[in-house]
């Protein structure tokens, strides 16, 4: 079960990628008062943990009722989470992880960030709500699987939140070049846990013709 479970937070912990996102985070709080970016924080964290938690219970619901096997969604979403491992890998800014120039634009005109893009995309992107869906596939096959997913998850948010709170500190004793250090190594696991959800889909598809 150890095991297990350090294979969900690593997965989570790579994709919401806390120390990338908190260095967003001080970016577009930049200038602004403590309580202001607190709660920004706060309630960044407490939707995307309502929206992680919406697709993790429903996600199955909802690729049924569009008539999407689980073999097809491990390796549609395995192709995702390898793309954002090879922005991840070049430290590349796209709409994966980070924001587009419209967004940034959008975002600075806007007195509530914590919705988007704190929330969304940030925390709650298309990988983690991929990766939410995936998990929980997989940990019916586990006793009280789904509970450790979810406890993970718990974890990883508040492990975000702390380094949200303290973002401007995380930013001035890792610099930009140590920030993207971590990001590029997070990504070389990732890129690994695509292919093996790849290879996991391919082989439940072949299962399930025979």
């Amino acid at each position: 079960m150890l095991r297990t479970l350090a294979y969900y937070f690593t997965a989570l912990v790579v994709i919401v990628d806390p120390v990338g996102t908190a260095a967003l985070f001080a970016g577009l709080t930049r200038g602004t008062g403590a309580e202001y970016r607190k709660r920004m924080a706060l309630r960044g964290v407490a939707i995307a943990a309502g929206v992680l938690l919406v697709f993790a219970f429903a996600g199955e619901f909802i690729l049924r009722a569009l008539s999407v096997s689980l073999p097809a969604f491990r390796i549609a979403g395995g192709a995702l989470l390898f793309l954002l491992a090879i922005d991840m890998l070049f430290a590349r800014q796209t709409g994966f992880r980070a924001l587009t120039q419209s967004e940034a634009e959008e975002a600075g005109e806007s007195a509530d960030i914590s919705v988007f893009p704190v929330a969304i995309p940030l925390i709650a992107g298309p990988g983690a709500l991929t990766t939410m869906v995936l998990l929980m596939s997989r940990a019916e096959q586990e006793v009280l699987g789904a509970a450790g997913v979810i406890l993970v998850l718990l974890a990883v948010l508040a492990i975000t939140l702390v380094l949200l709170l303290l973002a401007s500190h995380v930013v001035k004793v890792l610099g930009r070049t140590g920030v993207n250090v971590i990001t590029r190594v997070l990504g070389i696991l990732l890129a690994a846990i695509a292919v093996q959800l790849v290879l996991d889909g391919v082989n439940a598809g072949v299962r399930l013709k025979v």
